[in-house]
């Protein structure tokens, strides 16, 4: 089976099952529909899957809404903007499922099965046993009358299975090209549970069809299920012109070349964005796992990624999950940022680490600070860190630090520095620099790190912080001078 539906607008579909915060695998998929929506000019539909409602929770249905709003993938139909072909929440299609499983029911396309989840496991592993390939027997394919009323007499509850007919099922994926499935090895399968609930295979193509989807861009894990989605529409009577085209996305693979999962450092896009990767970053670096421009380029902004990219160019191989690259691609993005974008990005670091309350006077001081920092960080939960010296109260040098600036060595530089320094009318890094390259690098003879390393300590508490003398500036003369001396104090 081939498909043609080039001639139509495109609508793809992001439809998660929240059942957790969506993580790298999950987003891959809706910034590869996202962007090829914008491409191509087409509808980006966004639907919730969340049938199965002992694991979907609305917490997780929220925080799946406010992730892609997080990461710019605005969608044009779907929950909070909703569309004609709503509701757009599985939990409120259920009568819709309903009414498809008893018309497949009534075309004899799909049939009432009574089998006991024991019996499926005998037959299961009586399959296992003869080495053939595990599936549904067909065993309630033709019951009698008089069977069904002895499994009603028994309290037997049934599910709703179709019917899956001899032969192949055939279709072009755009990424893999033809694909043929054989039937033995795709059973009959259930549609609807004994207690009435959809599974996800009559309900992902039921939408699918009713909202008009053309493309299904998803991950290759969902290979296997296309045969039954393609079955689905057969019985819905959908013409084959009319079917979705399949492009299924390559694994994102660990490390440890096994398919990326929480076992081997898969964390949820909410991880990220708390350790302050930016949302550009984020998508720059999922755009190119699988994808590529067709050149050598990592930076790849969003309007970019909607102008260049098309399935054509996603690639069939796995690709694999670089946490270095992606630090790398952050770091290019926040240098990227302007004095206002980073202050924007950084104030919420800042006051959720206590650094900061939040008053004009303190976004002032931190407006002079990040320009200092900005070449220096590759995430943004490194800010507070960076800039707590600037704020604190209670002032102390790190205990790990405290051996660099107790030594005799370091007390005769923070005495010369301080000497220096207490004299200077102008309080600037300009005249701070001059005075104490003059007094510890000429005249004393020290190399920079020895004779600059005792002061940044002093004055910063730590051994990492933004350039030594704008931040003494910042800092203020009487703020600077204090520090030295309680260090030489120590």
């Amino acid at each position: 089976m081939s498909t043609n539906t080039t001639a139509k607008k495109v609508k793809v579909r992001f439809a998660p099952s929240p059942t957790g915060d969506l993580h790298v695998g999950n987003i891959r998929t809706a910034l590869f529909d996202w962007a090829y929506a914008r491409h191509t000019g087409g509808t980006f539909l966004f639907r919730i899957e969340d049938t199965d409602t002992t694991r979907v929770t609305d917490e997780y249905i929220q925080a799946a809404i406010d992730t892609l709003k997080w990461l710019g993938l605005n969608w044009d139909e779907g929950p909070e903007v909703g569309g004609e072909n709503g509701p757009y929440l599985q939990s409120q299609r259920l009568d819709i499922y309903a009414h498809w499983a008893q018309k497949f029911l009534d075309q004899k396309d799909a049939y009432h099965c009574y089998c006991s989840p024991d019996e499926l496991e005998a037959v299961r592993e009586a399959q296992r046993a003869a080495n053939v390939a595990p599936g549904y027997n067909g065993h309630c394919r033709e019951l009698t009358a008089d069977q069904i009323a002895a499994y009603k007499a028994q309290g037997r509850e049934a599910v709703v299975r179709m019917r899956m007919p001899d032969g192949t099922t055939t279709f072009t994926d755009e990424i893999r090209g033809d694909v043929t499935f054989d039937h033995k090895f795709v059973p009959d399968f259930v549609l609807v549970r004994a207690d009435g609930s959809p599974l996800y295979t009559l309900a992902v193509a039921v939408d699918d069809v009713l909202m008009k989807v053309t493309h299904v861009l998803r991950g290759e894990d969902l290979l296997s299920s296309t045969p039954r989605q393609i079955r689905v529409y057969q019985a819905m009577g959908v013409a084959i012109e009319d079917y979705p085209i399949f492009a299924h996305l390559p694994f994102v693979m660990g490390q440890d070349n096994a398919k990326l999962s929480k076992r081997n450092g898969e964390v949820s896009i909410a991880w990220y964005r708390e350790q302050g990767y930016l949302p550009e970053a984020i998508c720059n670096y999922l755009a190119l796992l699988g994808w590529s421009p067709g050149d050598d380029r990592e930076n790849v902004t969003m309007a970019e990624l909607c102008e260049l990219f098309t399935v054509d160019k996603v690639h069939s191989s796995p690709a694999r999950f670089d946490m270095k690259k992606l630090e790398a691609i952050n770091g290019d993005k926040i240098r990227a940022l302007t004095l206002d974008e980073f202050l924007k990005w950084s104030l919420p670091f800042l006051t959720k680490a206590n650094v900061i309350t939040g008053s004009d006077s303190e976004i002032a001081l931190v407006k002079q600070a990040l320009p200092l920092i900005q070449e220096r960080i590759v995430k943004l939960d490194e800010v507070p860190a960076m800039l707590r010296f600037l704020f604190v109260k209670d002032f102390k040098v790190e205990e790990a630090s405290l051996s660099k600036v107790t030594d005799s060595a370091s007390k005769d530089v923070l005495k010369r520095s301080l000497a220096e320094l207490t004299p200077l009318t102008t309080w600037n890094h300009e005249s701070i620099e001059a005075a104490l390259r003059t007094s510890l690098i000429e005249e004393m003879g020290l190399k920079p790190r020895i004779a600059f390393g005792a002061v940044r300590i002093a004055t910063t508490g730590s051994t990492i912080s933004p350039p030594l003398f704008e931040s003494m500036e910042l800092l203020g003369k009487d703020a600077s001078l204090a520090r030295i001396s309680a260090a030489i104090a120590l």
